[in-house]
C-alpha cells in the first residue's frame, strides 16, 4: 500500500495547460446566426419565423378549414392520396413477380426448428 502512495505521488498528468486560467471579463452573449446558416441574418421574432418554417408541408395554413392549426382537420379532408404512376404504397399492390412467395411446409418446419430438420 505505501508503494502505491509513492507512485502517485510521483504522477504527472500528460496534458499540459499553457498560461494560467483566466475568466474573460468580457464575454459577447448576444444572439448571431449560425456560421452556416444559409441567411446570415436571425427572424425578427420566433412568430415570423414559424411564419416560413416547414415541417413535412407548411406549419402555416391559410385556409380556413384548417384554421391554421396542425390536426385541426381530420386526413380526409385533405382529399385523396394517389400514388404516381410507378409507385406503390404496398407491397401487395406489386405485379407478381416482385411479391411475397408464400413459404412452403419444408421451409416452415426448418425455421421453426433452427435448421435442425434439414440434417435429421
Amino acid at each position: 500500500m505505501n508503494a502505491t502512495r509513492i507512485l502517485l505521488a510521483q504522477r504527472q498528468p500528460m496534458i499540459r495547460f499553457v498560461g494560467k486560467r483566466v475568466i474573460p471579463s468580457q464575454i459577447d452573449h448576444t444572439p448571431h446566426a449560425h456560421p452556416a446558416s444559409p441567411s446570415q441574418s436571425l427572424p425578427e421574432s420566433f412568430a415570423s419565423y414559424r411564419q416560413k418554417a416547414q415541417q413535412h408541408g407548411p406549419l402555416n395554413r391559410s385556409s380556413s378549414t384548417f384554421a391554421g392549426a396542425i390536426g385541426a382537420a381530420p386526413g380526409a379532408a385533405l382529399g385523396p392520396v394517389e400514388p404516381k404512376d410507378g409507385f406503390y404504397f404496398d407491397r401487395a399492390e406489386l405485379p407478381a413477380r416482385f411479391q411475397r412467395l408464400a413459404f412452403t411446409e419444408a421451409e416452415i418446419e426448418a425455421i421453426e426448428s433452427g435448421g435442425a430438420s434439414l440434417f435429421a
